[in-house]
């Protein structure tokens, strides 16, 4: 990692997230004859390559990043007692091993109901603007907030997952750490789990090592070949965008199926909107299948093919993004979609999906 501190970001939050410097592990308790000066602030880590003009560092002005809260949140993002039979918690649809998403085609709920939309996964959020497939949440503090009252999820209300924090002998001490003062409600919970989100951060796959760490043998003739397609003629890029691999936009990319799902269309009620959904990344794209909203794919191979053979040119509100694919601009044969795939597999971050830093404290 390098030093860096020159961004308007890091100057707005000077004090509160120190960038480029390796964290400690975020310990909450309070070490023998020392007084206790509040929340210490976290040291967030990411290389200076990853910082660039189209994708600004997003923490809330109210909910900075410390140590107490960091350790707060992992607790919390692990903690079954937000569902309403204590049988579920975001951990269990957002598994670490599979990038945080969901190996299901949808997740189920506590009551075994079957969700509509596959699991997104959680990579990089603190760079991210909008959340949920229909991007219906600005910020993952609102994106904490449905999951426990949703009745196809967690079925839980927030003043009961609020008397079971409090009422367990560690929560309460755990929230006025975290917060410097006492209290445990609601906005806290998303606050901490959100935090801890935020340092979900994978920058460290064998394509990063490769195009910036120099190593000219992480990536394979295939891998290398698969590289130049991505960024030229696939035009894969100009949706999955170096260096997140995403735009954080939210588009209609000709993929047909259930016209009862209408994407942003259903939470802005704008026609203009129907079939837009959110773009998501590719990294650690390898362990994150299915693939697409519904989860309809079940391999890279079958992706690649969608974009090779079957985008509809013609559906309503096709994004511009799209024009090489309405131009008949793309023609990839079997040796090319191979590569493709192969290179797709070089995003893996083998370091991120093990960091016991993310895993179950309990």
């Amino acid at each position: 990692m390098k030093m860096h501190g020159r961004t308007p970001v890091v100057l707005l939050l000077a004090g509160l997230v120190t960038l480029y410097a390796c964290h400690r592990d975020p310990d909450v308790a309070q070490p023998a004859g020392q007084e206790w000066n509040g929340p210490t602030p976290f040291q967030l880590s990411y290389p200076a390559w990853a910082a660039d003009a189209l994708h600004e560092l997003l923490i809330p002005v109210d909910n900075p990043l410390t140590e107490e809260g960091v350790a707060l949140g992992r607790k919390l993002f692990h903690e079954k007692a937000l569902s309403d039979d204590y049988s579920m918690s975001c951990a269990t649809c957002h598994q670490q091993e599979f990038a945080f998403s969901d190996p299901r085609t949808v997740s189920l709920g506590t009551d075994g109901s079957p969700g509509r939309r596959n699991s997104m996964g959680i990579m990089n959020p603190a760079w991210d603007h909008l959340f949920f497939w229909d991007a219906r949440a600005a910020s993952l503090e609102m994106q904490a907030l449905g999951p426990v009252v949703n009745m196809v999820e967690m079925r839980n209300t927030w003043p009961v997952v609020e008397s079971r924090l409090a009422a367990h002998p560690d929560y309460p001490l755990l929230f006025e750490r975290a917060f410097g003062s006492p209290g445990v409600d609601s906005m806290r919970v998303v606050k901490a789990i959100a935090q801890f989100e935020r340092t979900l951060i994978s920058f460290n796959s064998r394509f990063d090592r490769f195009e910036h760490g120099g190593d000219i043998t992480a990536l394979t003739p295939q891998e290398q070949a698969g590289r130049d397609l991505y960024f030229g003629e696939a035009h894969c890029n100009d949706c999955h965008a170096a260096p997140f691999f995403s735009d954080n936009s939210v588009l209609a990319i000709g993929l047909g199926g259930d016209a009862s799902d209408q994407g942003m269309g259903e939470v802005t009620g704008d026609h203009a909107d129907y079939g837009r959904f959110k773009t998501t990344t590719m990294r650690n794209i390898e362990v994150t299948a299915p693939y697409m909203h519904d989860g309809r794919y079940a391999t890279l191979e079958q992706v690649v093919d969608f974009y090779a053979d079957s985008v509809d040119v013609n559906a309503p509100n096709m994004s511009q993004h799209m024009l090489p694919w309405i131009a008949g601009e793309i023609d990839l044969d079997a040796d090319e979609r191979a590569a493709l795939v192969a290179f797709l597999k070089s995003l893996t971050d083998t370091e991120f999906l093990n960091n016991p830093a993310f895993s179950d404290p309990h």
